[in-house]
């Protein structure tokens, strides 16, 4: 329960995550496209160009608009479950990391409750569904054989089985259980600090809370999002290949490519994510309490 004063109903946790994560995936996905295109490998086994608003230009002279919305249904789909499933399991966990004689939550309590959300949403929503989207966007500068998102689902499953639809799990769980740790983390440490000091809870503070927990996700877990990307691409690689492979093309420094475009997503995305959820719940809590 990030938001709201009080004990929020699990289905209202779920329903109000899965509508906020949905919004902020539609808002936000050009900017996730070029994120992803940049952290790709070119078919020469290079890096893509490192400016975003290059490869957006690009792609859009080239192949359309069509292209730049290639895997949206999927991240959309992916962040209705990823969201719904994070809010909900946030607010589980954080009732197990709360102090047992006061039922507070210390800035530790709130990151570790984080991590843990993180690797129970990254499991059973986050990552086979970004390796779709990740595949989708790939497969769509080269060899276009995916259709749509059903049929990358049924050529990954048919040539890797259930295993290719984990590509990369071990950077998805790393990114998300840091990234769940610092958004959800500092969201709830900002609004215990607010709450202390008498300010107003409002659209402009929830929003705000939301960016300055995006701009702190982006900047200590886009290591893990670089890797997580290479390791789902169409092709699908290893953890460790992916590592050795953004060492190879750009040294340490290539670990943050894309950074520029996913701190413009998490920026908007955190704010978003956030007040949307607050208002979502605000609205179902008297209804389903």
């Amino acid at each position: 329960m990030p938001a709201q004063e009080g004990h929020t109903p699990p289905l209202v946790s779920f329903l109000a995550g899965g509508v906020a994560g949905g919004v902020e995936a539609l808002a936000t996905f050009p900017m996730e496209f070029a994120k992803t295109r940049v952290q790709l490998r070119t078919q020469s086994g290079g890096s893509s160009s490192k400016n975003p608003f290059v490869v957006v230009a690009r792609v859009f002279r080239n192949e359309g608009v069509r292209a730049m919305y290639k895997g949206c249904s999927t991240l959309v789909v992916g962040s209705i479950a990823k969201d719904g499933v994070r809010f909900l399991s946030f607010d589980a966990i954080k009732k197990a990391f709360a102090d047992p004689e006061t039922g507070a939550m210390s800035p530790i309590r709130n990151l570790l409750a984080g991590m843990c959300t993180g690797v129970v949403a990254s499991t059973f929503a986050v990552t086979p569904t970004e390796r779709i989207k990740t595949a989708l966007i790939d497969d769509a500068r080269h060899a276009k054989r995916f259709r749509s998102s059903l049929h990358a689902v049924r050529v990954i499953y048919q040539e890797h089985g259930i295993v290719g639809m984990y590509h990369g799990y071990a950077g998805t769980t790393l990114k998300q259980a840091g990234a769940t740790a610092f958004r959800m983390g500092t969201y709830n440490i900002l609004k215990d600090f607010e709450r202390s000091h008498d300010i107003e809870q409002n659209t402009a503070v929830n929003f705000a809370n939301g960016a300055i927990a995006g701009i702190i996700t982006t900047y200590a877990t886009q290591p893990f999002d670089t890797i997580k990307t290479r390791s789902q691409s169409a092709k699908g690689a290893t953890t460790i290949d992916a590592f050795r492979s953004i060492l190879a093309d750009d040294g340490v420094k290539g670990l943050w490519r894309g950074t520029t475009m996913r701190l413009g997503r998490t920026v908007f995305s955190g704010g978003i994510l956030f007040t949307v959820y607050e208002q979502v719940a605000a609205t179902l809590n008297p209804i389903l309490k």
